[in-house]
């Protein structure tokens, strides 16, 4: 890394509309990881950024600097990641979180990666806590968790302690960064396997740019209807990333024969009330909740075999996702996802006191 670099000098590029490059966005995101960089100086660079744009090299060094200066996560890379990038505004039950569950009592191991609420009452760590799952447990503690449940909850404020740098200049400054989307890229547990659901169209190159360009396997995917899931209202736009290879696809629920629903369907509340829906759509309530979280799950699941054998990309990709939604739907209507949260509970619980 150049040692010549320094805020003045890579201020300048950004505000004269250049890009940064890698090393260069790595040295800057470093030294905010590490509270090097003041207040002003964050600043300045999140606002310049902001104004430019983004660009994948730039999203790259980012990503590489906070996961360099990350809590270590000591489990196998091969698992799973579901996750959105949050921002949609419009406060749906947690989708991701209930499906990473369902994904789970499959047998794919899921190592969750999530935060307190950006766009909605109730963020994953909000509704996991609600439902009993410790979020204050050590690295060790939390992949002890995932050996024994399958299943385990990364949680981002505490194994990215840098990010409490930014926290308040981010608060102040009041409008999206770079920040808002970086969290589906920097699970600790290095996924190989990632199923990221994004609201802003502008953000999918850069996400599905980051996964291509590091070899990674994703599913990125964005409902229409402005929804950081797949959805069920009607239209998504879906990205299939493997071994640099990128392709799209748009999907209806019909497509899969499932029906449409209204975005009022599947509007969620506080804590309390999300948990409630999420262990009644896992105890096998139908409804438009069910069908979201079922495709969701689904793309989960091809995401994770597509990591495991990349052929699976010649073959037809609903044909793909109705063989996961049925899976999916086996294993609530057999009763194994309300076991997975059971043992995810017990599980966390017992770490506590390891």
């Amino acid at each position: 890394m150049p040692e010549s670099l320094s805020w003045p000098a890579v201020l300048t590029t950004v505000l004269e509309g250049r890009d940064l490059s890698v090393s260069e966005a790595t040295w800057a995101m470093t030294q905010v990881m590490t509270g090097a960089a003041t207040p002003a100086q964050l600043a300045g660079f999140l606002t310049a950024l902001r104004a430019k744009g983004e660009s994948v090299e730039e999203v790259i060094g980012f990503r590489d600097a906070i996961l360099d200066a990350a809590v270590p996560l000591p489990v196998d890379p091969n698992v799973l990641d579901i996750v959105g990038t949050g921002g949609d505004r419009i406060g749906t039950v947690n989708v991701s979180t209930t499906a990473s569950i369902v994904i789970a009592a499959t047998g794919i191991p899921v190592v969750k990666h999530g935060n307190r609420a950006v766009s909605s009452k109730t963020g994953s760590s909000d509704v996991l806590g609600e439902l009993g799952i410790d979020l204050g447990l050590s690295p060790e503690a939390v992949a002890s968790v995932l050996d024994r449940a399958g299943i385990t909850f990364a949680w981002a404020a505490a194994f990215h302690p840098g990010f409490k740098h930014a926290a308040a200049v981010r608060g102040e400054l009041g409008v999206p960064t770079v920040f808002n989307f970086l969290g589906p890229l920097v699970n600790p547990a290095r996924a190989e396997a990632n199923a990221v659901g994004v609201a802003n169209p502008d953000v999918v190159p850069l996400i599905a740019g980051v996964f291509r360009t590091r070899g990674a396997t994703a599913l990125v995917f964005r409902g229409e209807d402005g929804l950081d899931e797949l959805t069920t209202t009607g239209y998504s736009r879906i990205w299939q990333i493997s071994n640099g290879d990128q392709h799209e696809f748009d999907i209806h629920p019909r497509d899969l024969d499932m029906p449409t629903a209204t975005l009022a369907d599947i509007t969620g509340g506080d804590p309390a009330h999300n948990a409630g829906v999420l262990r009644r759509t896992l105890a096998g309530e139908q409804g438009a909740v069910r069908d979201i979280v079922l495709l969701n799950a689904a793309a989960g699941i091809v995401a994770y075999r597509l990591s495991q054998d990349p052929g699976q990309a010649q073959r037809n990709l609903i044909q793909r996702l109705v063989e996961a939604r049925d899976e999916a739907a086996a294993a609530i209507d057999d009763g194994r996802a309300e076991a997975k949260l059971e043992a995810w509970v017990r599980a966390s619980r017992e770490a506590q006191t390891d």
